[in-house]
């Protein structure tokens, strides 16, 4: 499919993506710019953060305690381009301790995610991570 960018599901879509690549780079700062100021952020199994600052910690951690790289990126988007969903399999190296997690010692780990997201005047306001905890403390020995 090629999207030409003339409809809100496209440019949604596109969004969606550039953040996805965005991640795969390990680029913080490319997947800030797209993100509301006001972004709301729920983590897997966690509580809801707000904010850039938020998100910005958050993937400062991130970067502290796995590398990641997100294969087979399917994006849904709703027609008016408001709501977005994406199905991804995560693969992943356990680098450092995460707090209240098993001990990491570079267990590698792949295992299915996704996320449900919000958008608005072109940026992302809402994300919502999904993946099963239990499989990925499985497959690092907790």
């Amino acid at each position: 499919m090629k999207i030409d960018g003339t409809r809100s599901n496209d440019r949604a879509t596109e969004l969606i993506l550039a953040y996805y690549a965005a991640f795969n780079r390990g680029d913080w700062d490319g997947m800030l710019a797209l993100l509301g100021e006001d972004i709301q952020h729920d983590l897997n199994q966690g509580p809801r953060e707000i904010g850039h600052e938020a998100f910005s910690a958050f993937l400062q951690r991130m970067a502290r305690s796995y590398r990641e790289q997100l294969h087979d990126i399917v994006v849904m988007v709703s027609p008016d381009g408001a709501r977005a969903a994406a199905e991804y399999i995560v693969h992943g190296e356990y680098l450092a301790d995460d707090a209240g997690l098993p001990a990491a010692h570079g267990q590698k780990y792949v295992l299915p995610g996704g996320a449900f997201f919000e958008v608005r005047d072109g940026r992302i306001r809402r994300v919502t991570n999904y993946y099963n905890l239990e499989d990925w403390i499985a497959q690092v020995g907790g």
